[in-house]
């Protein structure tokens, strides 16, 4: 992570800066608030530790500069200073700083203090970029609202049944499951790069056609990598990207668009699969009706080993009643079971 370290001491900013890039940190350095403010609007800073008394600019003013504007995104701000009275406090925080330590600080302290700022950047980064993005590939399709609903909780209930079984215990945490959730409706997010013609064609596609169709997966991973590259520390955008590039891939490599075959295919990649291919199955689109539950059922176990991890399809037994009480719940509103 991009961190500004900023003090008109040089003993106290060399102090931060190796302690900063041991923990594996970017860090930037400024002698004042001014210098501090500049590099802000300049290198797309999101964290700053800023000493309180400075020359030029204060470290309160430099906070409240960010506050009132001063930077394009939302930038968490630590205060260091020597001043420990209640009223400094208070006064620290109410200048819009989200974190207040006295010095002489203890450097474990501090580092678990820059953690939880990057889980709150984190949380936001992702929000925004997922909501974003989802919308985008929503206003093609006036289906894919529901379908992103519903992909969306199937990949979280298969993924809570495997993070069961001892051998994915080392894979799949809370933390997997709840990014599998939130990533999996960008799987589709290459389509906006899909024509019309061939994205809405209400039969079946040409060889051509279909050629068009697939380049979606690597339209998608190329979206996400242009993201991850200004925020390569995002865990979210790497499982999104895995999810977008793979989830057409088969079991027995002969999927797309790399041909990747068993467990060389991610597991967020081979579950949100299973969880595409029932959805499709079993909602109406524009060139097939909607399954019935044991139709898809029967479709999918056909494919077990073949398009789809053995492992996972025994999850999706397992879960098929969660899975019917999501399609349920998150039903077309003229839905034909055929």
């Amino acid at each position: 992570m991009r961190i500004l370290i900023v003090d008109d001491d040089p003993m106290a900013l060399a102090i931060l800066r190796h302690l900063l890039q041991k923990l594996g940190h970017e860090v930037l350095s400024a002698a004042n608030g001014r210098e501090a403010l500049e590099l802000v609007r300049s290198s797309c800073v999101r964290l700053v530790i800023c000493d309180w008394e400075m020359p030029e600019m204060s470290g309160v003013e430099l906070c409240r500069a960010l506050r009132a504007g001063g930077s394009a995104g939302y930038v968490y701000f630590i205060l260091l200073s020597s001043r420990d009275s209640s009223a400094d406090i208070v006064e620290g925080l109410g200048a819009g700083a989200d974190d207040f330590i006295t010095k002489p600080f203890n450097p474990a302290e501090l580092a678990l203090r820059i953690g939880i700022g990057e889980r709150i950047l984190s949380l936001e980064q992702r929000d925004l970029t997922i909501f974003a993005l989802a919308k985008l590939a929503e206003s093609r399709d006036p289906e894919t609202g529901a379908h992103l609903e519903r992909v969306c909780n199937y990949s979280r209930v298969l993924a809570q049944h495997l993070g069961t079984r001892p051998e994915f215990a080392a894979e799949i945490n809370d933390g997997f499951v709840r990014l599998i959730y939130e990533t999996s409706p960008l799987h589709d997010i290459g389509k906006v790069a899909i024509p019309d013609c061939v994205l809405l064609k209400p039969g079946r596609l040409s060889d051509r056609e279909f050629a068009i169709m697939k380049s979606h997966a690597m339209r998608g991973a190329e979206t996400l990598d242009a993201a991850l590259r200004q925020h390569p520390e995002a865990r979210f955008l790497r499982m999104a990207r895995e999810i977008a590039a793979t989830h057409h891939e088969r079991f027995d490599g002969t999927g797309y668009p790399n041909g990747l075959k068993g467990t060389d295919i991610p597991l967020s990649g081979r579950i949100v699969a299973v969880a595409d291919v029932y959805d499709a199955l079993t909602t109406k689109r524009v060139y097939k009706g909607a399954f019935a539950h044991d139709v898809a059922r029967s479709i999918i176990l056909e494919e077990r080993g073949s398009h789809f991890d053995p492992q996972v399809i025994d999850s999706f037994l397992a879960v098929e009643q969660q899975f019917i009480e999501i399609s349920t719940r998150y039903a077309e509103k003229h839905p034909e079971a055929a």
